[in-house]
C-alpha cells in the first residue's frame, strides 16, 4: 500500500479515537446545598429521579452501615434501588436494626433482629423511599437509608457540597431528601463536562 495512504488512514483512525474519547467523557453534576430553618447542610441526599424508559441493573456491590459508638455510621446513606446493605455491629454490646416503614408505608417495615459485636446482617432494599433506621435496644440511635431509582446520587458533606459523577448527557429531574427539610425538585440539563447546580432546602 502507498505509504501516504497508510499515513492518511492512521491519521483518520487517530482522530476517530479522539472524537470517541470526547464523546464518552464522563459528565458530572456538582454543586452546593444551602438551607433555611435547618441546622445542618450535611447528610442531605441529592439524586437524579427516575428516567422514563430507562431501567438500571441492581448493584452487585454491598454498602456497609456500621453501628459504632452507639450510632449508625454513616447517619444517612443513599443507595440505588436493589442495593444490598450490610449492617455491622462494631460495639461491645448487642444491637438491633429495624425500620417501622419506608416513606410511611408500614407494610414495608422490617426487623433484622439483634446480633453481637463483629457480626453483620444483610438486607436488599428493593423498594423506593426512606427507611428510618432504629435500634430497639438503644432508642437514642437513628439513621436513614434513602433508596433512589438511579445510580446518579450523592450525599452532601459538612459544607453542603455534592458531586454526582458519570451522568449521561440529557435532561433530568434532580431531587433532594433531608432529615429535617422538605424535598426539593429542580430540572437540570446535563451536557458535556460539569454542570453546577445550587439547591436550597427549607424547613
Amino acid at each position: 500500500m502507498n505509504p501516504s495512504r497508510i499515513a492518511a488512514k492512521a491519521a483518520v483512525a487517530a482522530s476517530l479515537i479522539v472524537v470517541m474519547a470526547g464523546a464518552s467523557q464522563a459528565n458530572e453534576i456538582k454543586g452546593k446545598v444551602s438551607v433555611q430553618g435547618i441546622k445542618s447542610v450535611e447528610s442531605i441526599a441529592v439524586y437524579v429521579d427516575a428516567i422514563p424508559d430507562k431501567k438500571f441493573d441492581a448493584p452487585k456491590d454491598h454498602v456497609v452501615i456500621d453501628q459504632r459508638k452507639m450510632a449508625f455510621i454513616p447517619h444517612v446513606v443513599a443507595v440505588q434501588q436493589g442495593t444490598p446493605v450490610e449492617f455491622l455491629n462494631s460495639d461491645p454490646v448487642g444491637h438491633n436494626v429495624y425500620w417501622p416503614s419506608i416513606s410511611g408505608n408500614k407494610k414495608l417495615s422490617h426487623n433484622l433482629g439483634t446480633w453481637p459485636k463483629g457480626e453483620k446482617k444483610p438486607f436488599q432494599f428493593n423498594d423506593l423511599g426512606v427507611a428510618s433506621l432504629l435500634c430497639n435496644v438503644h432508642p437514642e440511635m437513628s439513621g436513614y437509608v434513602v433508596v433512589v431509582p438511579t445510580p446518579y446520587f450523592a450525599v452532601t458533606d459538612k459544607d453542603g457540597n455534592f458531586e454526582i459523577k458519570n451522568v449521561p448527557a440529557g435532561k433530568y429531574t434532580l431531587k433532594t431528601w433531608s432529615e429535617d427539610g422538605k424535598p426539593t425538585t429542580q430540572a437540570v440539563d446535563v451536557a458535556a463536562g460539569t454542570v453546577t447546580v445550587d439547591l436550597t432546602v427549607k424547613k
